[in-house]
C-alpha cells in the first residue's frame, strides 16, 4: 500500500470512529455497552498496519471529542492512549502472524492495563476522584456485549477485507 494510500485510510477510519459512535448516541444506544469507536481502531490496525491503527486510536477520540463532545472530559484524555494501544497492538501483533482473535485479545487486555494507568495518572494532575481499578472494571463489565462483538466481527470483517495481508502492507 502506498503512502497516499495509508494516509486515506487512516481518514477513512477516523471519519468511521467519529461517526459510527455519533450514530449510536443519536439513536440512543449506549456506547459503554457497544463500543463502537473500538471498531474502527481495531480494523485500522490490523488492516493497515500498526501506525495506522495508533494515530486512529489518537485521532478518532480526539475528534470526536471536538466535534461531538463526547467521550466526556477528562474520560477523552485517557482514551486516547487506550485507543492508540489497541490500534498500535493490534496491528502489531496481527502484523507478526497472529491470529485476529489472539491479536485482540492481547491488544485488549494491554490496552484495559493503559487505561487504568491513565486514569490513574490523571487523578493526581486533576484530582479526580475515581478509582481506577474500579473504573476499568466497570468498562469491561458495562462493554462484554462490545467486547463479545468484537471478537464475533472484526475477524469476520478482517477475512473479508483483508486484501493486502502477505503482500506487504506499510506496517511503520
Amino acid at each position: 500500500m502506498s503512502k497516499p494510500q495509508l494516509v486515506s485510510r487512516i481518514g477513512l477510519w477516523t471519519a468511521l470512529g467519529v461517526a459510527v459512535p455519533f450514530l449510536f448516541h443519536q439513536f440512543g444506544i449506549a456506547g459503554k455497552i457497544f463500543l463502537p469507536m473500538h471498531f474502527p481502531v481495531f480494523l485500522a490496525g490490523l488492516l493497515c498496519g500498526p501506525w495506522a491503527g495508533f494515530w486512529v486510536g489518537v485521532l478518532s477520540p480526539s475528534l470526536s471529542f471536538l466535534l461531538t463532545g463526547m467521550p466526556p472530559f477528562p474520560l477523552v484524555l485517557a482514551m486516547v492512549p487506550e485507543l492508540a494501544t489497541y490500534g498500535t497492538l493490534s496491528g502489531w501483533l496481527y502484523g507478526r502472524g497472529m491470529a485476529v482473535v489472539p491479536a485482540l485479545l492481547g491488544a485488549m487486555v494491554v490496552g484495559r492495563c493503559v487505561l487504568g494507568l491513565a486514569l490513574w495518572a490523571l487523578s493526581f494532575v486533576l484530582r479526580l476522584q475515581i478509582s481506577p481499578h474500579t473504573f476499568v472494571t466497570g468498562a469491561v463489565l458495562t462493554g462484554l456485549p462490545g467486547i463479545a462483538a468484537q471478537l464475533f466481527l472484526i475477524p469476520v470483517l478482517v477475512k473479508k477485507l483483508d486484501r493486502d495481508r502477505g503482500k506487504g502492507y506499510i506496517s511503520g
